[in-house]
């Protein structure tokens, strides 16, 4: 009898088990380039994403569901960043999210028209996924070509007459000095050099003496934090006092220790407000919740993955009852000047730049940016 009523209660519970809905989880797909030359990067900015992704998970996810972020490692290659992408869309993610680098970005797109579904922020400001307007893309930074022209302003501003441009040659660094010739344009002057050196093997060494025999003021440094790093010191071997300006791809703590040395006096362009500034909704929200979590220091690329996170997840609130691929695509494009801490997001069927914030910080004694 005893065995009669243990056999009813376990079966009692499997039917209990089998007919509770199962805790479902939104799947959300990510490539970029944990190893390489913008790893560190890349972990600081999937770090503040995953301090918000985190906290709403605690409150109970979206609807009951939890947010599950599939990160693959790209390598910082765009061919690889592809083939992820379409791995991460077999797996049934919802949509692609911080994607690192423009020509990765850019090797992702025909599968976003092919399967209907969106990239939110991704980590690039380049103009090209910005105009034409791409429904499946919604960015939430401001553009390369923006941040490039104010440092250059900036930089004859303050008196800077030879001005130095050193970029990467792929769409990445094409596009951003657009916006620094913009800038020196609209100042009636010319580079004083202006060079370029190949992503995939970076080369600076015939580039380094070029710059210096320019005798420039300043150097507007384009490409990822690794080479930039190297190119600065070579800078300073040659014995090139240049003020170094780079853009906003290497505001991360990563970069300014990769600078070593020469880390003091950098100026970085930043597409996010002041990390250190509590007065700001956005960063007290990620400062309190670092803190809870255990401590640590808030940097500008943490700061741009929690602004993510949190555009992301306003989508998939958004969305509702129908999270789908295309229902989020929706959710999105409805939002209309939308509060996400201080900061308004908007997009529309014309619109999918969200975000134009962009000012400069430099990096002080200590090691971190200063505004």
């Amino acid at each position: 009898m005893a065995r009669q009523w243990m056999r009813m209660g376990c079966i009692s519970a499997l039917l209990v088990a089998l007919a509770a809905p199962a805790m479902a989880q939104i799947k959300i797909g990510q490539t970029a380039g944990f190893t390489g030359p913008v790893a560190a990067g890349v972990k600081e900015i999937t770090d503040g994403a995953k301090l918000y992704l985190d906290a709403v998970n605690a409150r109970g996810g979206i609807g009951g569901q939890k947010i599950e972020l599939v990160s693959l490692d790209d390598k910082f290659t765009p061919k690889l960043a592809a083939e992820n992408a379409s791995k991460l869309i077999g797996q049934g993610v919802v949509a692609l999210f911080l994607t690192r680098g423009t020509p990765h970005s850019q090797a992702v797109l025909p599968l976003l028209t092919e399967h209907k579904l969106a990239v939110v922020a991704p980590s690039t400001g380049a103009m090209a996924l910005h105009q034409p307007v791409h429904p499946w893309v919604f960015n939430v930074r401001a553009t390369y070509q923006r941040e490039a022209e104010r440092a250059v302003q900036h930089l004859f501003l303050i008196g800077m007459q030879r001005i130095a441009v050193i970029q990467v040659d792929d769409s990445f660094g094409a596009d951003a000095a657009t916006g620094a010739l913009r800038g020196f344009a609209s100042q009636k002057k010319s580079p004083a050099v202006h060079v370029k050196y190949d992503r995939t093997k970076p080369d600076l060494a015939p580039l380094i003496p070029k710059v210096v025999q320019s005798d420039a003021q300043a150097v507007l440094f384009i490409g990822s934090g690794t080479t930039v790093a190297e190119g600065v010191a070579q800078l300073r071997a040659a014995g090139s006092r240049a003020q170094i300006v780079t853009l906003s791809n290497n505001a991360s703590s990563g970069f300014v220790k990769s600078l070593g040395d020469h880390a003091r006096g950098t100026i970085v362009s930043q597409v996010f407000p002041y990390e250190r500034s509590l007065g700001a909704p956005i960063v007290k929200e990620a400062h309190d919740l670092l803190q809870a979590r255990g401590g640590g220091e808030l940097t500008p690329a943490m700061l741009e993955g929690f602004s993510a996170a949190k555009v992301l997840v306003e989508g998939l609130r958004r969305a509702g009852k129908d999270l789908s691929r295309a229902g989020l695509q929706r959710a999105l494009e409805g939002m209309r000047r939308v509060d996400i801490g201080g900061l308004e997001v908007s997009y529309g069927p014309d619109d999918h730049t969200g975000l134009d914030y962009a000012e400069l910080s430099i990096i002080g004694a200590d090691g971190r940016f200063k505004r």
